[in-house]
C-alpha cells in the first residue's frame, strides 16, 4: 500500500481508495479529463484569492493615501503616521500580490 496525492485537494490518500477521505473525491471513477478539470477549477480558485487581495491591498493604500493628504492632520500627527504605514503596508501588500499573481500564471 502506497501513499499518492488526491488530484483534487492535494492530501495523502492510499492508492488502493476509492474515495478521498479529505474532500470526497472519487478517485477511482474519475478519468484523466476529470483530474484535470479539478485542478484547472483549484488553480483558477487560488488566482481569485490573490485577486482578491490584491483589490483589498488597493484599497488600504487609496484609504491611507486618502487620510494622509485629505484627513486634515499635521505631518507628525498620529493619524498621519498611521495613514504613512498604512498606504506602504497597502502598496507592499499589493506588489507582493502581483508577484504571486505571476508565478501562479505560469
Amino acid at each position: 500500500m502506497a501513499l499518492t496525492d488526491c488530484p483534487s485537494c492535494n492530501k495523502k490518500i492510499s492508492d488502493k481508495s476509492t474515495l478521498c477521505p479529505h474532500c470526497n473525491f472519487a478517485v477511482g471513477d474519475a478519468s484523466s479529463e476529470d483530474i484535470l478539470r479539478k485542478q484547472n477549477l483549484q488553480k483558477f480558485h487560488r488566482k481569485q484569492r490573490v485577486q482578491n487581495q490584491s483589490l483589498v491591498a488597493m484599497l488600504l493604500f487609496i484609504t491611507g493615501f486618502g487620510f494622509m493628504y485629505w484627513g486634515g492632520t499635521q505631518p507628525g500627527d498620529l493619524q498621519h503616521n498611521l495613514a504613512i504605514m498604512v498606504s506602504i503596508v497597502g502598496f507592499v501588500w499589493y506588489i507582493v500580490n502581483r508577484v504571486r499573481l505571476a508565478l501562479l500564471k505560469r
